[in-house]
């Protein structure tokens, strides 16, 4: 069981290793190497075991999806508890790797509704007003995600093109970059980010942020460094994330409901062009569904 656990947090180490610097590399991959070790050492002796500092485990933490050491050393003894107990290693905080696949929907399910009423509780209409009111008028919308925020910007970029208004998703972030310092006012970036601390997501919000456009942040952290540069942040849940959950499932149910909360909402102020625009899109592509 161990050996599972700790296949899959070095899994997830590989996938968010590009937003590692190389002192957070050594704290991820130590963690991913001993989960049960790390959880009895405090955060000053993980940093003098990895050769790091203190701040560098905590931003370690958060970048792996925790508010801070303390809560990942809590996951990890729980974790290192429940591997000696005997017990089937969870997949998410309630599955668990025997559940039968019928428990599996039902619980999945029950998560996702959960996820989305946190969100639509928590979201502040007035900001979404506001995200609404000038990504309707907007002459350029750019949209910027990396990884399964990158999926959600695709989804909103699709949306509003396909209501006529224009808009692009950027997941590489040099493009992302070179495409923010093209914008001015009267356009409007957008950036989604669950951490809100993915730089390949906050420099081109910032760049978009100084050359004048009106700057949106989705994010499940209203204190993250991606609101400093944004004009309106739309927070989505984060109560339901786990370290063994693929594709950040949970941020991207509440990503996905803020997207199309905003994008409903664009496609009302906009309706007399956004009907003909819809329609237009769906007879242009009638054929290709009755092959």
């Amino acid at each position: 069981m161990k050996e599972i656990f700790g296949s899959a947090l070095a899994a997830k180490v590989r996938t968010l290793g590009p937003s590692m610097t190389r002192s957070m590399h050594r704290v991820a991959e130590a963690v991913a190497a001993d989960p049960a070790g790390c959880a009895a050492l405090t955060v000053t002796g993980l940093a003098e075991l990895t050769g790091t500092s203190e701040a560098t485990v905590v931003r370690t933490a958060r970048l792996l999806g925790y508010p801070g050491y303390r809560d990942l050393r809590l996951a990890l003894a729980g974790l290192a508890a429940q591997q000696q107990s005997g017990r089937a290693p969870a997949i998410t905080t309630d599955i668990a790797v025997d559940d039968p696949i019928a428990d599996v929907v039902a619980k999945l399910a029950y998560d996702e509704q959960q996820t989305l009423a946190d969100t639509a509780a928590g979201l502040d209409t007035v900001q979404l007003g506001a995200a609404v009111t000038a990504t309707a008028s907007a002459r350029r919308i750019d949209v910027y995600g990396v990884g399964a925020s990158g999926l959600v910007a695709q989804d909103l970029t699709q949306k509003l093109l396909r209501i006529g208004l224009i808009a692009q998703a950027h997941s590489d972030p040099h493009l992302a970059v070179t495409n923010a310092v093209q914008l001015r006012a009267g356009d409007v970036a957008i950036a989604i980010t669950h951490s809100g601390s993915t730089g390949d997501v906050i420099e081109p919000l910032r760049v978009a942020f100084e050359r004048g456009a009106t700057t949106v942040a989705i994010t499940g952290r209203p204190d993250g460094a991606v609101t400093q540069y944004a004009d309106q942040v739309l927070t989505t849940s984060t109560a339901r994330e786990s370290e063994l959950r693929p594709a950040a499932m949970s941020s991207r149910t509440s990503q996905l409901l803020v997207v199309d909360c905003l994008f409903v909402g664009v496609a009302q102020r906009t309706y007399e062009t956004a009907a003909p625009a819809l329609a237009a899109s769906y007879e242009a592509l009638a054929h290709r569904h009755r092959r």
